[in-house]
């Protein structure tokens, strides 16, 4: 209880510094003279104003209801765009299905996104090659596999910095770990962590709806699959992660297991088919 006052307190200091940022900022440009200059603050106000997006994001959600992290982290990964990724020439791809997770444990899950994401930005080696960053958020059975990938070269001591560090101390917070894969022209970190019952629970809800909603589809006509298809968006700023009830008499999940990602499924994982 206390940590979570703390949490909040911290964040509402962190948004009125932001705030206040770009306030100031903006009146500078105002009172700037030249276009150039000009052209410059407002600039950096575009910029605050993207990681103040960043920031409410990652803003820990209220409530105990079960929150669905792929909402969460599209919500996110948009707002990274805005502050870096697009300046940097880095192209993000989310490749996310539905997962419901405790509130805490979903923040968790997008501080190890926002952070390796971040790590990639920062860190990997493009040379020649356009930049790309994959996330790609499964369930298999009662496991959670998070697969963060970029088309960059990286040495393996780059995997002892601070913010990986965190990272794993974060994974750890929800009974999971990561593992690290290197290559020429590709770096790959997988995490894995096990579904709590509640998770599973709903999950496991969610899957049988999708079943039975599957089966309706399939007795839809040719002329009605675009409505049943729509193509996907990033989340309006002011959006929120949908809650989900879990089923009263959810089956049981499969044993956990751990996933690495093979050096030729990068490419398919990062084909532009795959950009959202």
């Amino acid at each position: 209880m206390e940590q979570g006052i703390l949490l909040r307190e911290l964040n509402h200091r962190i948004n009125n510094g932001l705030a206040l940022a770009i306030n100031l900022v903006s009146a500078a440009a105002v009172r700037a003279e030249g276009s150039e200059a000009k052209r410059a603050l407002s600039d950096m106000v575009e910029l605050l104003h993207g990681y103040a997006d960043v920031q409410q994001a990652l803003e820990m959600p209220r409530g105990k209801a079960l929150i669905d992290a792929a909402t969460y982290i599209r919500m996110m990964g948009c707002a990274m765009r805005r502050s870096l990724l697009d300046r940097m020439n880095i192209r993000l791809a989310l490749d996310t299905e539905s997962l419901p997770l405790q509130p805490e444990r979903c923040r968790r899950l997008a501080l190890i996104v926002h952070g390796l994401v971040t790590e990639a930005a920062k860190h990997a080696c493009f040379e020649a090659r356009t930049g790309e960053i994959k996330v790609k958020l499964t369930r298999i059975g009662a496991v959670v596999n998070c697969v963060v990938l970029d088309n960059g070269s990286r040495s393996v001591r780059g995997a002892a910095g601070r913010g990986v560090r965190i990272s794993n101390d974060l994974a750890k917070g929800i009974g999971g770990r990561i593992e690290h894969g290197f290559g020429t022209d590709f770096t790959s970190v997988v995490l894995s962590f096990p579904l709590t019952e509640r998770e599973r629970q709903a999950n496991w809800a969610m899957a049988k709806r999708r079943i039975i909603r599957s089966s309706s589809r399939s007795k839809v006509g040719p002329s009605d699959a675009s409505a049943l298809y729509p193509g996907a968006k990033c989340p309006d700023r002011g959006s929120r992660p949908v809650a989900t009830r879990p089923d009263p008499n959810p089956a049981r999940g499969a044993q956990p297991i751990s996933a690495r990602p093979a050096p030729d499924a990068l490419r398919e994982l990062l084909s532009p088919g795959h950009v959202s």
